[in-house]
């Protein structure tokens, strides 16, 4: 396979109309830094109960968009802004968006891996799943054997039922941790300087005239070469199970072959956020449908490589019946497959994008 670079030189890859300067990254991110505020000011008049209201949820996202937009501007075009100013900020932002993700992360993760075990075993005592998902729904196949059906199903109540106790109580502890975090003084002083940002930039001397575009190409670059570095050619078979390799080992870090896949999609919404800021204040530029669906192919490999390791921590628990471990061990083994459909999903996507390009 040819290196998967997305070519500079390409049309698309250009922003039509004016040179975007600093001036356009500063309307950016004073328009940013005003969402932020806006969705603070609406989580502080819905506020939040036990589990957080619908109201209160939204504007969480919010928050955390804003802040990775923020976030992710201040990397990318740093040498256009005062340098000490965003190393202090950076950190912040992250800490913002990060602490506010793990709810909602916990949230979708017990939904995700209940409707798993719901396909899996074919058992009306988890939520129905729908759409895409159900109809691509592999397992069990009819040829299984009973007995193993069988298992399954003795053991994925209460699989469920621990997943459910151990997610739920991360959810909880979550939940208090995000409404600390926004009343900490830590966060009064984060959104103290946002509200500085959105009337005043810290553009450096000549940045208001300074060309985004070479910064902008450089985060598309590293993302092409972080691309380049995958093992698409593997990806190209959707189920080939390397990823099922030690899945689960004694040893409870992150699984050894998703890190590089989480950094790309980390520089992939560098790139997107790179180019939103060339579009002006609202983020005008043209949305590329492809870089948007390898965005998406990224989220579902991220979600299924947490969901497998959610499952393995919850086989390793102390004293569990044969036939837990075992619909455990099944779930694992599905989520890690829906890893490399991802990845194939992912390989499709780039493809289409590096063939647009030439």
């Amino acid at each position: 396979m040819a290196q998967q670079h997305l070519d500079p030189t390409d049309p698309r890859s250009r922003h039509a109309g004016p040179v975007p300067t600093g001036d356009a990254l500063a309307g950016y991110l004073r328009a940013q830094a005003t969402e932020f505020l806006r969705a603070l000011r609406l989580h502080r008049e819905t506020g939040s109960g036990a589990n957080g209201s619908e109201g209160s949820a939204e504007a969480a996202r919010a928050l955390r968009r804003s802040a990775r937009r923020v976030s992710a501007s201040l990397h990318t075009f740093q040498s256009l802004l005062d340098s000490d100013w965003c190393e202090a900020m950076r950190p912040e932002l992250a800490w913002v968006s990060g602490t506010l993700a793990m709810e909602h992360a916990y949230t979708a993760r017990l939904e995700r891996l209940l409707a798993a075990l719901h396909r899996l075993s074919g058992s009306t005592a988890f939520p129905a799943q729908t759409g895409a998902r159900a109809a691509a729904a592999p397992l069990p196949k009819a040829g299984a054997p009973a007995q193993e059906r069988g298992n399954l199903t003795v053991g994925a109540a209460k699989a469920g039922a621990l997943l459910d106790r151990q997610l739920t109580l991360a959810r909880t502890r979550a939940h208090s941790t995000a409404l600390q975090a926004l009343g900490s003084s830590r966060f009064h002083a984060v959104a103290d300087k946002v509200a500085v940002l959105a009337s005043e930039v810290p553009l450096a001397k000549t940045a208001g005239t300074t060309d985004l575009r070479p910064l902008s190409t450089a985060a598309q670059d590293r993302l092409a070469d972080a691309v380049a570095a995958l093992p698409l050619v593997v990806a190209g078979h959707p189920y080939n199970a390397a990823a099922l390799v030690h899945g689960l080992s004694p040893d409870t870090v992150p699984h050894p072959q998703d890190a590089p896949w989480h950094q790309v999609r980390l520089l992939l919404r560098l790139h997107r956020y790179a180019r939103e800021a060339a579009g002006g204040p609202k983020g005008n530029a043209v949305v590329d449908l492809r870089l948007l669906a390898a965005g998406q192919a990224l989220n579902r490999h991220r979600d299924a490589s947490e969901a497998a390791a959610a499952a393995a921590q919850a086989a390793r628990t102390p004293r569990i019946a044969p036939a837990t471990a075992y619909a455990l061990g099944v779930l694992h083994a599905d989520q890690r497959h829906e890893v490399e459909a991802a990845r194939f999903a992912f390989q499709q996507a780039w493809q289409k994008e590096t063939v647009g390009a030439s």
